[in-house]
């Protein structure tokens, strides 16, 4: 019996006057070019919230604090993997004039409503996209502080 490889990944979803703040990457697996939330995996040494702003200010260039905990989602890819994504909300009152990705992966930056993500050439990566900006604009906020160290 083959056993599933787990993988724990953050994304935040930066919503700022009505869009959303995504990145155009490359998909490993497929090679095409997709769009996604500010994501990635949790480094050993990080805790949650640390490592969900360490993915915003590489992906991004900026440096910003979540204001709410969006909830878990699920993934099986097609590589047999599992992935658990634990989504935060990032809404900036104000933002920079300017600012840009320190990951070179990141191709470029997009603020965009849902309705023009869908609408766009380019696919969102995985259903877990959607399924986060869904869960913003339903309206879910759960508190940071159901988010305890365990250490």
């Amino acid at each position: 019996m083959s056993r599933n490889r787990l993988h724990l990944t953050v994304a935040a979803v930066v919503y700022y006057q009505g869009q959303f703040l995504l990145v155009q990457e490359r998909d490993k697996l497929s090679g095409r070019e997709v769009l996604n939330q500010p994501a990635g995996h949790m480094e050993e040494d990080e805790d949650l919230l640390s490592a969900v702003c360490r993915e915003v200010y590489e992906e991004t260039g900026l440096t910003l604090l979540p204001t709410a905990w969006l909830g878990l989602s699920q993934l099986k890819a097609s590589n047999g993997h599992t992935y658990v994504r634990v989504n935060f909300l990032f809404e900036p009152d104000s933002l920079p004039p300017a600012f840009r990705p320190q990951d070179p992966d990141i191709l470029a930056l997009h603020w965009l409503s849902k309705n023009e993500l869908l609408a766009q050439k380019l696919p969102p990566r995985s259903q877990l996209v959607l399924d986060a900006i869904d869960l913003c604009l339903a309206g879910t906020r759960l508190p940071l502080s159901l988010i305890q160290p365990l250490c």
